[in-house]
């Protein structure tokens, strides 16, 4: 037993000094949203006394509420019909396999190989040509239907017993009535790891609300954020404040939903 401790002794260094390296920037920033901005800038490493000072300057400078309304409400929107789209999608194309879906299949994925920069424009002009541009409409659609999310449903369809979806045919359940009350609940798993990356995706989206969100009353968290280092002095005090409260949601909601996620990448069906 001493010798297997010994010889285990790097690996828990290395882990050690990773976790502490990850944890880190988070105890940073919580810390320094405690602090005054010359506290920060001197590097204090320990909890201060500025914590509600700093919520009173957020809140003078910018509509905190109404980023945070902003940010929920488009997040949950899009999650909410990215997973009802995609993992439809994902189900008919394994359900309802065929080579012609497999080459649909494949140019969707090579969809993934296009970074977003590259579609910002078209997307723009489309947008502007049908005069949604400063609306909600602009901002989900690109967002409710993505490749990999289709591709995540696809790769756990094909672990949903066959014999299930006979034998419901069988008794006369149509195909919505299977996909509903048979394949959403076994998926459970894949839906609550495909729930967390569409949400903090969603979330932490800033630059195309940017461009197609152009009214003050649309803020989002992420331009919030960018909004508190955009003037001449930056107050750190408030800025990190800001990024503690735009990082609270998706941290809770992984924290929630951790053991869905680690399932549902993996592909595990429970």
């Amino acid at each position: 037993m001493t010798k297997r401790a010994h010889s285990m002794a790097p690996a828990y260094i290395i882990l050690i000094i990773a976790s502490f390296l990850s944890v880190f920037p988070l105890y940073y920033m919580a810390v320094g949203a405690t602090n005054t901005s010359m506290e920060i800038t001197n590097g204090k490493l320990l909890p201060g006394t500025n914590l509600v000072e700093n919520f009173k300057s957020l809140i003078s400078n910018q509509n905190l509420g109404q980023a945070m309304f902003n940010s929920f409400r488009n997040s949950i929107i899009i999650t909410f019909l990215t997973l009802l789209i995609c993992s439809v999608a994902g189900y008919g194309f394994e359900i309802y396999h065929d080579k012609k879906k497999d080459t649909v299949m494949s140019i969707l994925l090579l969809a993934m190989m296009i970074p977003f920069v590259a579609l910002m424009v078209p997307l723009f002009k489309m947008f502007s040509s049908v005069h949604l541009i400063n609306s909600w409409m602009a901002l989900v659609l690109p967002a409710i239907s993505t490749p990999f999310m289709i591709m995540l449903f696809r790769q756990s369809a094909r672990s949903f017993p066959r014999d299930i979806i006979e034998a419901a045919r069988l008794e006369g359940l149509g195909e919505l009535k299977i996909f509903f009350t048979m394949f959403v609940p076994v998926m459970r798993s894949t839906y609550g790891a495909a729930m967390t990356v569409t949400f903090m995706n969603a979330w932490n989206n800033y630059m195309w609300p940017r461009v197609v969100l152009q009214s003050k009353e649309s803020i989002t968290m992420p331009m919030l954020v960018a909004n508190l280092k955009s003037g001449y002095v930056v107050d750190y005090g408030m800025l990190m404040l800001g990024v503690l409260i735009c990082t609270l949601p998706t941290a809770i909601l992984f924290l929630c939903l951790q053991r869905s996620f680690a399932n549902g990448i993996t592909g595990s069906v429970k």
